[in-house]
């Protein structure tokens, strides 16, 4: 096994005869049709969620649904050229990096009375 730079960046390089890959193929076509596999890739997430956030969403019990529907928030922002974003989702309010697709943070109503937030060129109500 060796390396390969590209770009500035190591990229690991398989033994020739190494036949891994093509087995692995042939197992993953074997186990799921296309639309199986479609229909995973349509519910994957498109966007990281920080540390910090994810200690939040994790109290306040987010499902898969809150996160498709955080993931439209992220497609409107985008749309109209956000960079960072303020996110109004039930009753919370998501800092949200647009440009690096991440979560910062997540805050409670509760907690976000009589705070100021700066360093955000959106809103993005859900």
């Amino acid at each position: 096994m060796g390396y390969r730079m590209i770009n500035g960046v190591a990229h690991r390089v398989l033994d020739i005869g190494c036949n891994n890959i093509n087995q692995k193929k042939k197992e993953v076509s074997r186990n799921t049709s296309f639309n199986e596999a479609l229909k995973n890739e349509i519910e994957k997430i498109n966007y990281t969620i920080s540390k910090h956030a994810e200690i939040r969403l994790k109290e306040i019990n987010f499902n898969k649904q809150d996160m498709k529907n955080i993931e439209k928030g992220f497609k409107l922002a985008e749309e109209k050229g956000s960079k960072n974003s303020l996110m109004i989702y039930k009753d919370l309010a998501l800092i949200t990096s647009i440009k690096n697709r991440t979560v910062i943070t997540a805050i409670s109503r509760e907690r976000a009375k009589e705070n100021i937030y700066t360093n955000i060129d959106s809103v993005v109500v859900l």
